[in-house]
């Protein structure tokens, strides 16, 4: 929020400055393309592209002298301040005296070319070349945001803008105590923090204006106060906030303006004399959960609500006024179930023996049937855990083994129902099969400081199995967090060989990094230990149960993952509220005392009630992220790319050959050879197909899946080659086993939907198939089913 007024200088020196974004463009480009022709004269100095190469350079190293110039002026008269307007001040400089030293040694070499004095002109040519792109990158950080340039990296591509706040105003509108002061001015430093730090804090200060601590706040800007307590109206803060998007003093300039609730908090809290108590930024502005855990008491249970998840969601409905649904019925329940655990389709057979069933208990018994289907469910299971670990068969990394595949041992982990304790050690203090998670992806070339194989450890270990973003703090201070760079640094240096030099926003500091785990109270790290040992204490630390944080994580995934939405959403912040507390704490707790035991913890929630009821369609995917969203039961979802892809193999013809498979279970485990007559989604190497209907490149952590359909899967579902083939195959292959069209039909519904046709349904498939089912009308009536809600959906 600039406070800047033109009349606070001499108009002409203003308007010289404001003419330097304008000319800065003229340096960059004529330098930097100037290099690239340099390049075609390497065998030939006096090449025909001489005399433009000297153009190029004369008007260049011209343009960013005098570029320099109005760039210092700009400077001195908006009154920007801060570290990344040094950095870009100083290398501007520096990028503007090179050029007019490249014109002296260009002179040079053109009336003496020997070969010192034109190795001495390319060398500053390309150096002058970077130095500008480089100070460039640091006036777009100003005038764009830090992470301009980075924002847009697959790394940082799932990265959520900060909500806006929501507070009861009311709460505020008596008289204040100091317990309520203290609650309003953390409210407000929040509403600062998500909206003012990227232009008014440390990192970077337009107008002299600091929001970030009390004593700039009432320190105000370069042109005085704007804040007068007391009185809203005459508070310069609340002016610029209050303007309409397009309006030349509207703050912020760019991107998303304050929410009515945050003006009105702002406003109130000027009204009430701005207070701040001493020790108040002691607290944080940010939601900050609990590490330790919990373990609350149990409510008693109602008749049919035994399982305790039931127990908490029925005290849940009772707060807020809803009510239970009856159960679904079995066919319902047994493909849910079915394609939740093992990802697959029950075939008519077992619906009808499942319907037959007369013990009361044959929920829970066929649930456990699945869970011991070790490599059905493994296989499924290994889709989830490939997308979260970044696990593929091919990709960025394996060709230039600068990337470890863990399948074998994720494989037989999933399989053996490996204690998740367990299984988190051997990813953080690995052995050779388990090492690719935290060895990360080598990437080619120059590679950030932020996405060195160090930090990508820190950042891949804090978001999968912490649910905590340190993207932000990898760069600089968060600003969506308390996490410092600092802190992100010490935590990555866990995973180095030596120690790491911090790099804010990619520039080094020559500060060397410390060695600390994130929470301090969870143990310390050796930092002169080697790395392997490192990783081991660090181990250890993390999988204790005095870690709660760890288990509510694990235990709110697989809730998402069964139920469609998490009790805290994203799954990888959580810090952030549930809608039961106490579900998530007593479920983390009882999955700790229990063994860490994940198929436990998947019957436990699939044998609920609330399980087992209705879904519970939402308007959008919005909703399910809302502050206000109340819980009502299993969210109805779209299958996944892989569940589809094994759906039409099963029913029509495979869709992927021999050479697509990567990862043959059998060949590790002799046992596992499967009876299926096609390999599994999940076990072939990532294609366009797949890509369309959801699965990630996986070079990124992935753990959302997107279930709102998209134009891209429309297209690929109505005229992608894979299915098309396999269409084309199915249509052959049911045309030729059934020659009526009313018993195919039937035998087809039964199948894919697990029911019958209606009447109306028969008469347009017979209408479509003919007296006799031909291969391309059956391959129709195929695709017509495949593209149903209720082939694609989960109810």
């Amino acid at each position: 929020m600039g406070f800047s007024l033109l009349e606070s200088g001499f108009w002409l020196s203003q308007l010289f400055g404001r003419l330097h974004p304008m000319l800065v463009h003229f340096p960059i480009a004529l330098l930097l393309v100037a290099a690239v022709m340099e390049l075609f004269t390497l065998r030939n100095f006096r090449h025909s592209f001489r005399s433009g190469i000297r153009f190029l350079v004369v008007l260049g190293a011209t343009s960013a002298v005098f570029s320099a110039g109005m760039g210092w002026l700009l400077a001195e008269n908006e009154g920007i301040t801060g570290s990344t307007l040094d950095l870009h001040r100083i290398l501007g400089l520096a990028s503007a005296g090179l050029s007019v030293f490249l014109l002296v040694l260009l002179r040079k070499s053109e009336l003496s070319p020997s070969s010192s004095s034109i190795k001495a002109y390319r060398g500053l040519l390309f150096l002058t070349g970077i130095g500008i792109g480089v100070a460039g990158h640091f006036g777009a950080a100003l005038t764009h945001g830090e992470d301009y340039l980075t924002e847009v990296l697959p790394i940082n591509s799932d990265q959520e803008a900060p909500p806006s706040l929501t507070v009861d105003l009311a709460s505020f509108a008596s008289e204040l105590s100091p317990e309520k002061e203290i609650q309003l001015v953390t409210n407000v430093r929040s509403v600062l923090a998500h909206n003012c730090y990227k232009c008014h804090s440390g990192a970077k200060i337009e107008g002299d204006l600091r929001l970030d601590e009390k004593e700039f706040v009432f320190a105000g800007g370069e042109n005085g106060p704007v804040i007068v307590p007391g009185d809203p109206g005459q508070s310069e803060l609340i002016r610029r906030i209050s303007l309409s998007k397009n309006h030349k003093d509207v703050m912020p300039e760019k991107g998303k303006l304050l929410s009515k609730e945050e003006i009105q908090l702002l406003t109130l809290w000027i009204e009430k004399g701005a207070p701040w108590p001493d020790g108040v930024a002691q607290q944080s502005v940010y939601r900050v959960a609990a590490l330790a855990p919990r373990k609350p008491d149990l409510p008693p249970a109602d008749p049919g609500l035994e399982n305790p998840i039931d127990r908490w969601v029925d005290q849940y409905f009772q707060q807020h006024q809803l009510t239970w649904s009856k159960p679904v019925d079995d066919r319902t329940f047994l493909r849910r179930v079915y394609l939740d655990i093992i990802g697959l389709l029950p075939s008519p057979e077992e619906l009808a023996a499942f319907q037959e069933d007369t013990n009361p208990q044959k929920r829970e018994i066929w649930i456990q049937k699945l869970l011991d289907r070790k490599d059905d469910f493994a296989q499924h299971w290994l889709t989830f855990w490939n997308d979260a670990l970044r696990n593929d068969y091919t990709g960025t990394g394996y060709i230039t083994r600068g990337r470890f595949a863990i399948t074998d041992w994720l494989y037989t982990s999933i399989r053996d129902n490996k204690p998740y304790d367990q299984f988190a050690k051997e990813l953080l203090n690995p052995n050779e099969k388990s090492k690719g998670f935290i060895e990360g992806i080598r990437w080619r070339g120059t590679v950030n400081a932020s996405q060195r194989t160090e930090m990508q450890a820190a950042q891949n270990v804090g978001q999968v199995l912490l649910g905590l973003n340190l993207k932000c703090a990898s760069c600089h201070d968060s600003f969506i967090s308390d996490w410092k760079l600092e802190q992100a640094y010490a935590f990555a240096n866990i995973f180095a060989d030596s120690t790491l030099e911090v790099s804010r926003c990619e520039q080094p500091t020559g500060k060397l990094a410390q060695t600390k785990i994130l929470w301090e109270e969870l143990g310390a790290i050796d930092s002169l230990a080697t790395k392997a040992e490192k990783l081991r204490q660090l181990a250890d630390q993390l999988v204790q149960p005095a870690n709660g944080r760890m288990y509510r994580t694990v235990v709110n995934r697989i809730w998402k993952q069964l139920m469609g939405r998490g009790m805290v959403e994203p799954v990888d912040e959580m810090d952030n509220a549930p809608w039961s507390q106490d579900l998530l704490d007593w479920l983390a707790v009882d999955f700790v005392e229990n063994g860490y035991d994940l198929k436990r913890l998947i019957y436990q929630i699939t044998t609920s009630k609330i399980y087992q009821s209705p879904s519970v369609t939402v308007p959008s995917a919005e909703k399910l992220l809302a502050e206000d969203f109340k819980f009502q039961g299993v969210i109805r979802r779209r299958i996944t790319a892989e569940q589809f892809a094994d759906a039409v193999a099963e029913i029509s013809a495979p869709l992927f050959d021999s050479v697509e498979v990567k990862f043959r279970p059998y060949q590790l485990i002799p046992e596992a050879k499967t009876n299926l007559s096609f390999a599994r989604a999940s076990l072939v190497a990532n294609n366009e197909f797949l890509k369309a209907l959801g699965r990630p490149n996986r070079e990124i952590v992935s753990t959302n899946r997107d279930s709102q359909a998209s134009l891209l899967q429309a297209l690929e579902l109505s005229n992608g080659e894979k299915l098309n083939k396999a269409l084309v195959k199915g249509g052959k292959k049911w045309a030729s086993t059934f020659s009526d069209p009313m018993v195919l039909t039937e035998n087809l519904y039964a199948k894919a939907l697990l029911r019958k046709p209606s009447p109306k349904e028969l008469e347009v498939a017979q209408k479509a198939l003919g007296p006799k089912p031909n291969p391309a009308a059956v391959q129709d009536l195929l695709w017509a089913v495949f593209l149903l809600p209720e082939f694609q959906l989960i109810y």
